[in-house]
């Protein structure tokens, strides 16, 4: 394999969840192999951030601040940015979130919310920005889900629920729109140290507990993550299509 197939240059790249923790750190690894980054998260401040430290490289960013889950938004976003600028090579859907609570604690608003957010957005962005990909029959689409959608969690029903619903949009996607150039593929992290994370994994117990549970003794890095997805995301993977990579330090293959 020679180092220009996992070159991105000339191609546009849109992360969603880009702000912080993950999705800053995919953002950073598409940038560094030559891709135009378009940012998107609620947090403008973070978004910034990011933009900077893509800036930083010599490579191009533009940020979208708005929610995912805003429909009439997200479709108005992107269709301007088409408009503008050209069509979206590379989709990185990793906006995401959880609230941990035992199954008969969730209110049914926050069974939607969460749906909404780790699910149905995913599915909005992918229909977004299919036709430009269809048009010039070259696409990738990285879902960012998770091993709770492969092994069941103490908690965070919802998200584990949300997270499974990834990889079944993963493989149909990948089935329907292959003929178009079109791969879709999924990852799906165990623990990772970011704010997010941080609540749980601040719990000496806990953090024994998971590290015990993983063969390589240590939790990922969003580096990690963003390494797994800027090759999916590269002309080097263009036969992988339908995939969840398990990116868990051997969790699932010694828990399942």
């Amino acid at each position: 394999m020679s180092a220009d197939a996992l070159r991105l240059d000339g191609k546009t790249a849109l992360v969603t969840g880009a702000s912080r923790g993950i999705g800053a750190a995919i953002a950073y690894a598409l940038a560094e192999r030559g891709a135009r980054l378009v940012l998107v998260a609620r947090g403008e401040a973070g978004l910034a951030r990011t933009a900077a430290r893509v800036d930083a490289l010599g490579v191009e960013s533009s940020i979208l601040p708005l929610d995912v889950t805003d429909r009439e938004g997200s479709a108005r976003a992107v269709e301007e940015w088409v408009e503008t600028a050209g069509p979206i090579d590379v989709l990185v859907s990793c906006a995401g979130g959880n609230v941990r609570k035992a199954a008969e604690a969730y209110a049914m608003e926050e069974w939607d919310a969460l749906l909404a957010l780790n699910l149905t957005a995913s599915f909005q962005w992918a229909r977004l920005v299919r036709p430009g990909m269809a048009a010039r029959g070259w696409g990738r689409i990285v879902h960012v889900s998770s091993v709770a959608a492969l092994a069941a969690l103490p908690t965070g029903t919802p998200y584990a629920v949300a997270k499974a619903g990834l990889l079944a949009l993963t493989r149909n996607l990948a089935r329907e729109w292959g003929p178009a150039g079109i791969t879709v593929n999924a990852v799906a992290p165990w623990y990772v140290r970011t704010e997010l994370t941080e609540g749980v994994l601040s719990d000496p117990a806990f953090l024994e507990r998971v590290l015990s549970a993983t063969p390589t003794r240590r939790l990922g890095t969003p580096e990690d993550v963003a390494a797994a997805v800027a090759f999916l995301a590269s002309p080097a993977a263009g036969w992988i299509s339908g995939v969840t990579l398990p990116l868990d330090g051997g969790f699932s293959a010694a828990r399942l």
